[in-house]
């Protein structure tokens, strides 16, 4: 964006920042640009190994991960930007990270929401990293609910297993960089048959702000927003008006 409008509108028009769960990339939230119907402007934490980034090493360390994207967001967000963040599973603790780094780099964090996580102390029992490749694909398809089509292609799985490793390393590794809450709302989500997340585990979330807290279900397994993407954001909305109260 440029022009002499810019720095107004980016103080009025708040953001959506979508954080990428293992092996997703950006292209996951387009579809919510159409589904926000202008309540915001939709944008998404481009990281590396994957689209448009597909060829840079990918991360393995969630804390080195929000530090090495946070120079791009504040740029693309503008000064005084109004943000709410939001990231499932992998990319809800690294969204976490990311408001702590986003508050005393000038951007109005007004919310945080978690979606199919475990509150950031809370480390995953059963994993899949160091697994040998078949093994950890079928721990991935079960945690997931799922297995990606393109898994099955081997020109696509030489792409995408890497970073879906890097990914899952760096989650079931994550520590928080630091025991100091995050001091605005937090929105927790779940599939309401998620059996990767119990819902206690997504109300553990309500001891890592300072601010308020609000949890709800939604129908679907740990994947429920692939089918609940409208119905998520509604929530959203809810919750930001709610606090904006």
């Amino acid at each position: 964006m440029s022009g002499a409008g810019t720095p107004a509108q980016s103080r009025e028009e708040t953001t959506l920042l979508c954080v990428p769960f293992a092996g997703a990339g950006p292209s996951f939230f387009h579809p919510w640009r159409d589904l926000s119907a202008g309540r915001w402007r939709v944008t998404s934490v481009e990281l590396p190994g994957r689209e448009r980034r597909i060829l840079e090493t990918p991360y393995r360390n969630v804390v080195e991960a929000a530090k090495g994207s946070v120079d791009d967001i504040v740029a693309d967000l503008g000064e005084g930007a109004r943000t709410v963040l939001f990231g499932h599973s992998l990319g809800a603790v690294l969204a976490y990270e990311l408001v702590h780094l986003l508050g005393s780099r000038g951007v109005r964090v007004e919310g945080l929401v978690v979606s199919g996580s475990p509150g950031p102390w809370t480390q995953r029992e059963r994993r899949a990293t160091g697994l040998p490749d078949e093994e950890f694909l079928a721990r991935v398809e079960e945690f997931a609910g799922f297995r990606h089509e393109a898994l099955d292609h081997p020109e696509m799985r030489e792409l995408i297993l890497p970073v879906l490793q890097a990914d899952c390393e760096m989650h079931e590794n994550y520590v928080p960089s630091t025991d100091t809450p995050v001091s605005v709302p937090i929105l927790s989500l779940r599939g309401a048959w998620d059996g990767l997340v119990t819902a206690e585990e997504g109300r553990q979330w309500q001891a890592a702000t300072t601010a308020g807290f609000d949890y709800a279900e939604f129908p679907g397994d740990h994947m429920y927003l692939v089918d609940q993407g409208r119905e998520v954001l509604d929530a959203i909305a809810a919750q930001s008006a709610a606090d904006g109260a």
